[in-house]
């Protein structure tokens, strides 16, 4: 049996970037040779959208709560390698009413997922915003939450939240991992924030997310950024995210992804170490704000 990982990107508050961040990571975990799924709980289903997973069956979520469906009848493969989507379905508005029904319903989600584990190294959940019963039933499933934090005030009072919701419960096996998303640092709120954040909050991730064009046109490419501009700021950026994301999991990167325009991302053994932040400066064309976005680089 595989010892799979559960990672739920989440956030109570929408538009911070989570679905482009769980897709892009997604990809990053399969590209470095992970067998990796995503789960699009989001009834929305933006993250379906961008990778062209529609469903070839269809599974209401009462169907899948009530244990009359198994969701390995429902893989879709994506494209790309090693990289399959359980598609998001309008019925998931309803997760909670169905969850409500069942005995211990904050489990539930916990053992639907463990007909996935022969199969998959890592599953990514994209969940709604929001706090619900499916929500809690994700950090109940969850081995850690990938967290994208806008520099703003409430959304770090809602990671205090959630940081003390997981204590409350008792949940000391799992691994918070909020980020920066959307940074502009032309702006001196993003930056005090962003100072202040990391000396109360001592977990967040190095690497930030600059507020990026490239990032929003994700939705009119419908693609993973890493897949069709690997090499640029922003995909670099994404890339350190994964690798930070994997080495905090303890498990290292056991390979390297290499980004290349022209082919499928090479891989290296071994991931190189962090070394400490170094500005990377807009460029005509490569997407990002005519502020400094700055981002852990590594060693070559």
């Amino acid at each position: 049996m595989h010892d799979m990982k559960i990672m739920a990107v989440t956030n109570i508050k929408g538009g911070v970037g989570k679905t482009t961040t769980a897709v892009n990571l997604a990809f990053l975990c399969a590209a470095a040779g992970k067998t990796t799924l995503l789960w699009d709980l989001d009834p929305q289903g933006a993250a379906t959208y961008i990778l062209r997973c529609e469903a070839s069956e269809h599974a209401s979520a009462k169907k899948l709560v009530h244990g009359k469906r198994e969701l390995p009848e429902l893989l879709v493969p994506s494209g790309y390698d090693k990289l399959d989507v359980i598609p998001s379905d309008f019925s998931y508005r309803n997760f909670d009413v169905h969850l409500s029904e069942r005995k211990r319903p904050t489990e539930r989600l916990l053992k639907m997922s463990r007909s996935l584990r022969e199969l998959y190294s890592t599953l990514f959940l994209d969940c709604p915003p929001g706090i619900s019963l499916l929500s809690e039933n994700v950090l109940r499933a969850a081995d850690a939450v990938v967290v994208p934090l806008l520099p703003t005030p409430l959304s770090v009072r809602m990671l205090d939240q959630l940081r003390d919701f997981i204590a409350a419960n008792g949940w000391a096996d799992l691994t918070l991992l909020p980020f920066f998303s959307m940074v502009d640092r032309r702006k001196s709120l993003h930056q005090d924030i962003i100072a202040s954040t990391r000396e109360s909050f001592p977990e967040i991730l190095a690497t930030e997310v600059p507020y990026s064009s490239e990032i929003e046109r994700m939705s009119l490419r419908r693609a993973p950024l890493p897949a069709y501009s690997p090499g640029s700021a922003v995909g670099q950026v994404y890339s350190a995210l994964w690798h930070e994301i994997d080495a905090r999991m303890g498990r290292g990167s056991s390979k390297r992804v290499v980004p290349s325009r022209d082919a499928a991302p090479e891989v290296s053994p071994v991931a190189p170490p962090y070394m400490p932040f170094q500005p990377i400066r807009s460029e005509p064309g490569n997407g990002l704000t005519t502020s400094i976005a700055y981002t852990p680089m590594v060693k070559p």
